[in-house]
């Protein structure tokens, strides 16, 4: 059913008839397999910064950020010049992956960020439009650099929806990709969390390569990411990473770093891997690369360069407009200091969310790196998780452990935060973790304003789910 002149004229000026009448049309029309439409029954028409207009006339606080695409927000001004430079200039758009000025200039702006002594030994290949694309280029290549098949991945590890990527990621149907223990502190796989826990996780690695018996041959790579994002915003310690990279690098394993969601600023660095120091032999990166445009690319050492002519291909490998956008993006969070500025105003966010955990026993763990942030919902009333207890001399406190993910209340908080007019994410291993996705241009009023929104949400969503419960 097309949208009347009537009904247009409506929507410019915003009213719910309009919304619902979207909104009906897209159920009767899209695919079940959508998933943010029915959390967040709005239809944006209008965005700058932190702000959407839905065509209700209301406004929203977005921190999902197109799931970490908009570093700069919504129409950035450096962002909409650049895509209208390229428009009025009269290049092409399109041009699969010939050489352009436009092209030229993201690699260079690129190479500039990468880690130290990376960008002078590298080669970069651009993929198909999807973060998910870059990640089957890079599997692809590891095999064809070292003559094997495996890949080691870990657990909650989430790495796109298209079959390679999908086998190594946590949802994985079947197992065609070996799993190692990811750390994490909070529900640790070996009950103590912590650096002991994460000394465990790293001691199984290295008795799954080392083990002839182990039944996992020696890999063609390794692939993880330096904060898992839909896994539940886990980071990895710093000294664990550099642990994996020793391991890597003395068993000739390629180390692959899946930066999609952590890259440009997110967490804090501008890669995620540069808190501990590392440089992986290959980084997947998408997302906020492109400003807010499709692009996806892998760059790696040029020692893995064993491609021949067409071994990788993707038609829109060449999208100008994401090339130029992304340029823009990537100067301007480097020439602002952006990440530094992550760094400090999650810090301060993630000090305030820990008051909010301290208040209600319903936030099980409050976590995150820079504007990367999860609170984890939890069901206080049930009993905690008995493998999660450890023991007194692991040094890992039994009186907090975990209680069991309660996915309900965080969908209650999600739907509460939708009302205050916040727009946020769940994750995790049960979806029961509120992200928060801002982009790093949010101001220190607009924080504030978030987490107030949250806090009033949980409050809300806690006080209805134990009148129920």
């Amino acid at each position: 059913m097309a949208v009347t002149e009537s009904e247009a004229d409506s929507t410019h000026r915003g009213t719910p008839a309009v919304q619902e009448g979207i909104l009906g049309r897209q159920s009767a029309r899209e695919s079940a397999a959508r998933t943010y439409a029915r959390a967040l029954p709005i239809v944006p028409v209008r965005a700058r910064g932190l702000t959407i207009e839905g065509a209700d006339g209301r406004r929203y606080l977005d921190c999902l950020s197109g799931a970490g695409a908009l570093a700069l927000g919504h129409n950035h001004p450096v962002v909409l010049e650049a895509i209208r430079k390229v428009l009025d200039s009269g290049a092409p758009l399109s041009v699969l992956d010939l050489a352009t000025p436009v092209k030229d200039a993201f690699i260079t702006e690129l190479f500039r960020t990468l880690p130290a002594g990376f960008a002078g030994r590298a080669r970069v290949q651009f993929c198909g439009p999807a973060g998910t694309d870059a990640v089957e280029a890079a599997l692809k290549l590891v095999r064809a650099a070292t003559g094997r098949s495996g890949i080691l991945a870990f657990t909650g590890a989430y790495h796109g929806m298209t079959a390679g990527a999908l086998a190594a990621s946590g949802g994985a149907p079947d197992l065609q990709v070996g799993r190692l223990p990811y750390p994490q502190d909070y529900r640790c796989p070996f009950g103590v969390g912590g650096p002991r826990g994460a000394e465990l996780a790293a001691r199984w690695t290295e008795s799954v390569l080392d083990d002839p018996k182990s039944g996992v041959p020696r890999p063609a790579g390794m692939i993880l990411e330096p904060v898992q994002g839909e896994g539940g915003v886990i980071p990895a310690p710093d000294d664990w990473l550099r642990r994996m990279r020793r391991v890597t690098t003395d068993r000739s394993i390629p180390l692959i770093a899946d930066e999609v969601q952590t890259g440009v600023g997110r967490t804090g660095a501008f890669w995620a891997v540069d808190h501990s120091g590392i440089t992986p032999d290959v980084m997947v990166l998408s997302k906020a690369i492109g400003g807010s445009l499709p692009l996806a690319v892998i760059v790696y050492r040029e020692e893995l360069d064993v491609w021949q002519p067409g071994a990788h291909a993707g038609t829109f490998r060449g999208n100008q407009l994401a090339m130029a956008a992304g340029t823009a993006t990537l100067a301007y969070v480097r020439e602002n200091g952006l990440a530094e500025r992550a760094a400090t105003l999650g810090a301060r966010m993630l000090t305030r969310l820990r008051q909010l955990q301290d208040e209600f026993a319903c936030v099980g763990d409050v976590r995150g790196r820079g504007l990367m942030i999860g609170v984890e919902l939890v069901d206080p009333a049930a009993a905690s998780v008995p493998e999660a207890r450890g023991s007194e001399t692991d040094g890992w406190d039994s009186t907090t452990a975990p209680h069991p993910a309660d996915p309900e209340l965080a969908a209650a908080v999600q739907r509460e935060c939708l009302d205050r007019g916040l727009i946020v994410e769940l994750g995790g291993r049960h979806n029961s973790v509120v992200r928060l996705l801002p982009p790093l241009t949010i101001s220190d009023e607009q924080a504030s304003a978030v987490l107030d929104r949250l806090a009033d949400a949980v409050t809300a969503a806690n006080r209805a789910h134990r009148r129920t419960g």
